[in-house]
């Protein structure tokens, strides 16, 4: 409450301009009083210990009480007389005369203004990671809780946890609580007071920088900073790419964990940049093993593949270290005309049924007992027949000769013919007696 002494130099104050009022309204400049909930604004003209009182103009004085200075949300901190002040209208008269104003009400508006700005303008913030769930972050910002998902997270935090054990991702989130973060808005709800945030927005904008002097077929250093089911992920310069799994290794690749492990220091090939994804490659920089393949193997060879994978329209073997074939299941049949049932593990024999060293495809067909049998008899057959040929064309010029003489020479055969018939004639003359 003021003071008595302030209370009567006001009275003398409009003692000395009693008609000003009537004034005002007769010239149709009467003051627009406040509304309750809206907001106004007034200069500072006394600071209480538990109130503050501000000159709102023709529309009377305002007065701030202790618990809207304690609860209110902005900084009164080196607030002065003759500071302005904004406040929203709680109550147009209370019970000592004054409007009563809010301080928490117009802070609180002013924050989401404030809030909003820097979203619009994506302004970084750094601010303290309070608590963690198995989804996220809560920091808060202007005193506003908010919301840093995991999926929002950089690639330094993120949490890489094998099968995605939420568990165990909560556990790596708690690490981070009490650290500072800097982060982004990149959602806003006032109504609903909703805000999300992100840190790997920050770390885009720098990442862009980075990604610009990059080039395709660069050779970096890095080190294995996350390992999933298709692969494992890089962090190099300040940068993070993903060695795909096919391209970890010129062998097929079941599990990345058997090729690197985290922490493992690694030399990577980028082999492509898509915006902030950035694809690197371990066998870009090995001996492609298919160039050798190339004079080692060729179609309908014999070889040995030992399976390494199933699947449902054929069988992966690997014939050697390094070079693998896919035994379509259509190749696959054993004696007795139905499909073999392979297993992982197992070594098969099989025969080369085409080979693309350039396209690195290897196609194999199963090799049973009975296939080599049949192979065997159509060999020997072949052989058979080609004997008879090589033989037929030995004995041909010499046949040729034979019939040229038969056509030449005359038969031995006629003078015979001729004796007989005389011994005829002479046998029927009459005999003597």
């Amino acid at each position: 409450m003021r003071d008595s002494k302030k209370i009567e130099d006001d009275d003398k104050a409009e003692d000395k301009n009693p008609d000003e009022m009537e004034i005002l309204l007769a010239s149709g400049e009467a003051p627009k009083l406040p509304e309750v909930g809206k907001l106004v604004k007034g200069k500072v003209i006394e600071i209480g210990s538990n109130s503050i009182y501000l000159d709102l103009g023709a529309a009377g004085t305002g007065i701030i009480y202790g618990r809207e200075l304690f609860d209110g949300m902005g900084d009164l901190k080196g607030l002065k007389i003759g500071d302005d002040l904004a406040a929203n209208v709680v109550e147009l008269e209370n019970k000592d005369g004054y409007i009563e104003l809010s301080l928490k009400e117009a802070s609180y508006e002013k924050v989401w203004e404030e809030l909003t700005r820097k979203m619009d303008e994506e302004e970084t913030v750094t601010t303290k990671i309070l608590s963690a769930n198995k989804g996220g972050l809560m920091v808060k910002i202007n005193g506003i809780p908010s919301f840093l998902p995991v999926s929002q997270l950089s690639s330094k935090h993120y949490p890489r946890v094998e099968g995605g054990d939420k568990n165990k991702i909560l556990a790596l989130l708690n690490q981070l609580v009490n650290k500072d973060v800097q982060i982004k808005i990149i959602g806003l709800d006032k109504e609903e007071e909703k805000l999300v945030v992100s840190e790997k927005a920050v770390q885009a904008n720098e990442e862009k920088k980075l990604i610009k002097e990059l080039k395709i077929d660069d050779e970096v250093e890095g080190e294995v900073s996350g390992i999933v089911d298709f692969g494992a992920f890089i962090k190099f310069n300040r940068l993070e790419g993903l060695v795909h799994i096919s391209e970890m290794a010129w062998q097929l690749v079941e599990n990345p964990r058997q090729i690197v492990k985290v922490g493992e220091k690694v030399k990577v090939k980028i082999i492509g940049i898509d915006g902030p994804r950035i694809s690197l490659s371990l066998k870009a920089l090995q001996e492609d093993p298919w160039k050798k393949a190339a004079k080692k193997y060729k179609v309908g060879q014999k070889v040995k593949g030992l399976i390494t994978k199933l699947n449902p329209f054929g069988a992966f073997a690997q014939i050697d270290d390094d070079i693998h074939g896919l035994a379509h299941l259509s190749k696959m049949t054993a004696e007795g005309g139905k499909a073999k049932e392979l297993k992982v593990g197992e070594t098969y024999d099989f025969e080369i049924l085409s080979f693309e060293p350039e396209e690195h495809r290897l196609g194999l067909g199963l090799f049973s007992a009975k296939d080599k049998k049949e192979k065997e008899e159509t060999k020997e057959k072949k052989e058979v027949k080609k004997a008879k040929e090589v033989k037929s064309a030995e004995k041909g010029p010499e046949k040729e000769v034979k019939d040229k003489k038969s056509k030449t020479e005359p038969s031995e055969e006629k003078p015979k013919e001729k004796k007989k018939e005389k011994t005829k004639k002479e046998s029927e003359q009459p005999v003597d007696k």
